[in-house]
């Protein structure tokens, strides 16, 4: 466990043994403050954390890492410039005067990490990050003591946190790494020291920051250019993707590819979706053909599950050991369905949205039995590509469901689209607010329809959702 001579340690080169005092956490938010935890103030555009620090105390915090006075009679350790003033320590709760709260903690969690031994699992990619990182950690589980970033703690602030959050115990760490900007991957692997990275996919999500594909794929290499080279280090790139095959020219790392080619090391085919029980596909690694059932709805998540397999084969499980995670990772996926008073199957697949994953929940609305109804709204930071990724999944729509109703004004791309495509125009209804969406999905939905219902994370469309499942 994490101890203040540690934080001393990473911030001043000195470890103090008399202050071997146990960190049982390091939070942001001090309404997650536990008692013996770091709470670390960090400054905010709403708000200041620093603001926070003395509810942070009050609720049991230990420690407060702080980059200004703090009003009140709360005893301070002065550590700025790296150096430790004072040899004896006041007895918690305790002030921790660092120049950097933010840099700080980086630095504490890059200490931190290098103390321990244990394998780490880093995951980029445009689309499934969060679910790769989910079924990667179920596998994993089943023999490693294993920890994962909760939620998307995947950022310069999530990944320290989660790191620190690592006990001596722990065999595996598998670490979801988001990319805005250039350069933030790097840093992330600088921190967190990955032995395997795992790229799921390229899509165009964040263009509107990077500027193209060709940057955010730039961006996302950078985590198989920080792996050790081989045989330490291990790259497994998905090969139905040229952005991501590309990558292993970046690498000095192992190259291992997954997919539905035959030229991956690990593949699949004959993938059979069967509806909300699963997917069925024939498994391919060297000279083994196996049959597997798993319970991941869609086919497209048969790109998950070859992921995860190739993560447990890189580590050392056994066939038995990488079936039984993924049986068990899938009850912590995103996509959920919930029925209505009306006997509606509601798919909710609210959590965010991007041309490549709006087209893999419409191919599993394909799947089903039932009058498909697609509520889709806008997908955001898509930059140049924000016309063509509407219209795509507009055309999808068009092929996949009766009805089709739009949330926002970049979504009536889509329902544009899907007239043209061929859609009745009576089959499509373009609304601009969450509460005209519900009042007619109220209004229309019949004991056999099945709704699926996505946009961007900044539209709220899980108010749909709650407003539906709450009369049910």
């Amino acid at each position: 466990m994490l101890t203040l001579a540690d934080v001393l340690e990473a911030l001043t080169k000195i470890h103090p043994p008399q202050a071997a005092i146990p960190i049982t956490d390091a939070v942001v938010d001090s309404r997650q403050a536990i008692p013996g935890c770091l709470f670390v103030a960090l400054p905010g555009e709403h708000r200041d954390g620093h603001d926070f620090v003395p509810d942070a105390f009050q609720r049991g915090a230990s420690f407060a890492l702080v980059q200004q006075d703090i009003p009140g009679s709360f005893p301070t350790l002065d550590l700025r410039g790296g150096r430790l003033s004072e040899i004896s320590f006041p007895a918690p709760p305790l002030c921790l005067r660092v120049d950097n709260t933010l840099a700080a903690l980086q630095q504490i969690a890059r200490h931190w990490r290098r103390s321990l031994d244990l394998r780490v699992i880093g995951i980029t990619g445009s689309v499934g990050k969060s679910t790769t990182k989910e079924l990667i950690a179920a596998v994993l589980s089943r023999r490693y003591h294993t920890l994962k970033n909760i939620g998307n703690l995947n950022n310069e602030i999530g990944l320290p946190l989660t790191i620190l959050r690592l006990g001596r115990g722990y065999q595996r760490a598998v670490l979801e790494m988001g990319f805005y900007v250039p350069g933030e991957i790097a840093f992330l692997c600088d921190i967190a020291l990955p032995h395997v990275g795992v790229v799921t996919n390229i899509g165009t999500v964040h263009a509107e920051r990077a500027g193209s594909q060709e940057a955010i794929a730039r961006g996302k290499s950078e985590l198989v250019q920080a792996l050790p080279p081989a045989p330490e280090g291990t790259a497994i790139l998905n090969y139905d993707d040229p952005w991501v095959r590309q990558m292993a020219e970046k690498t000095r790392a192992q190259i291992f590819f997954y997919g539905l080619s035959p030229e991956a090391d690990l593949w699949a085919d004959q993938v059979t979706g069967l509806g909300l029980e699963g997917i069925r596909f024939r498994l391919h690694f060297r000279k083994e053909i196996l049959h597997v059932r798993v319970p991941l709805i869609g086919r497209h998540s048969v790109h998950t599950a070859l992921r995860a397999a190739a993560v447990g084969l890189t580590e050392g499980l056994t066939w038995q050991e990488i079936f039984d995670g993924l049986r068990q990772g899938h009850t912590q996926l995103r996509l959920v369905t919930v029925r209505t008073t009306s006997g509606a199957l509601i798919l909710d697949d609210t959590y965010n949205a991007e041309p490549e994953s709006m087209l893999a929940a419409l191919n599993l609305l394909d799947e089903l039995d039932g009058r498909k109804i697609a509520v889709l709204g806008d997908m955001l930071e898509l930059g140049p590509y924000e016309r063509q990724g509407h219209e795509i999944v507009g055309m999808r729509a068009a092929q996949v469901a009766s009805r089709l109703v739009t949330l926002g004004e970049r979504a009536r791309i889509i329902a544009e689209a899907a007239r043209k495509a061929g859609m009745k125009k009576t089959s499509v209804v373009e609304l601009d607010t969450i509460e005209a969406v519900i009042a007619w999905l109220n209004n229309n939905l019949s004991t056999q329809d099945v709704v699926l219902i996505k946009g961007s994370h900044g539209l709220h469309m899980e108010r749909i959702v709650a407003a539906l499942e709450i009369q049910s």
